[in-house]
């Protein structure tokens, strides 16, 4: 049997608490954490769940309440669970969300008919990315912003894409784009792969297809032969993108631009200074929740 141990806390706080699981060193891929509100007429109460394979221990709990760090945790309420496929449950029928042009729901749901919009189904599975998290969401609303004042690139990169969305939303702009999606998670591979087929996105290496890679950053052969890309996409988070500073700017054309998101407004000023010494401009930003989208210009070449 499955368990669940539950804590409720302020939206920022939880969402706090799901990033700092994602750089926490050494996490137990076994434990899997989810945020979500708990009532729409109260958007600052969530909830963060975390799914164990076994009942929780005392080093579990231990685990869960230092994601709170800076306060008291909540108190941890535990519930025994049938056995399930929790990353898929806690996805299982989350609302459709609308992000500039596209439309993202999962299987659950039917495609919007409304004219111009561009559908994409992405069901829940183990990988980040199925939009409606509201870092995904706005990098969405950003590429519709870049494509209307008339960035055209021709090479494109997302790193860390998850379950491809933003590669496909990029090649749906730009339709005849080079585009390579990377993630280090090698879960992410057959992920995109599907998600590809199930939303008509060609694969493979010519324009109008995309590539998929399993690397650590830019470390990879077909990635590096692949720039300079004229458009990168970042969605991870703010440590990741800080140190990745250098090597965006060497992976980027002169005068090429970069999506960033994964960081939380109160991180925006420090992700801003790394990208600025690496040689780049703020174009645009958008805030959803607490949470930063960035655009910038690489300026010139190095």
């Amino acid at each position: 049997m499955s368990w669940k141990l539950s804590a409720t806390a302020t939206k920022a706080r939880v969402e706090a608490a799901l990033a700092r699981r994602e750089e926490w060193p050494g996490w137990d891929d076994a434990i899997v954490l989810t945020g979500f509100e708990l009532d729409a007429d109260d958007p600052d109460t969530w909830q963060l769940d975390a799914y164990l394979p076994g009942k929780p221990t005392a080093a579990h709990r231990k685990t869960i309440r230092a994601l709170f760090e800076g306060e008291e945790a909540p108190r941890l309420a535990a519930e025994e669970l049938p056995d399930a496929d929790w990353v898929s449950e806690s996805q299982r029928g989350v609302e459709p969300i609308r992000a500039g042009r596209f439309h993202v729901h999962t299987p659950d749901h039917a495609p919007s008919e409304e004219a111009g919009a561009r559908n994409f189904c992405i069901p829940a599975a183990q990988a980040f990315g199925t939009g409606h998290h509201e870092t995904t969401a706005g990098c969405l609303e950003m590429l519709d912003a870049m494509r209307r004042c008339g960035l055209h690139p021709r090479h494109v990169a997302d790193i860390g894409t998850g379950t491809g969305l933003l590669a496909f939303a990029a090649l749906h702009l730009w339709p005849r784009a080079v585009t390579t999606a990377t993630d280090i998670d090698p879960v992410c591979a057959p992920a995109v792969v599907e998600n590809a087929e199930r939303n008509d996105v060609r694969t493979g290496h010519g324009p109008g297809e995309v590539t998929m890679l399993v690397a650590d950053g830019m470390e990879h052969p077909v990635l590096e032969a692949a720039a300079p890309f004229d458009l990168l996409i970042a969605n991870i988070l703010a440590g990741p993108l800080i140190a990745l500073a250098p090597d965006f700017a060497e992976a980027v054309a002169p005068r090429g631009d970069i999506l960033l998101s994964g960081l939380l407004i109160t991180q925006e000023r420090g992700v801003r200074a790394a990208y600025l010494r690496a040689g780049f401009r703020l174009q645009r930003r958008l805030h959803r929740g607490d949470w930063s989208i960035l655009w910038l210009r690489h300026r010139f070449a190095g």
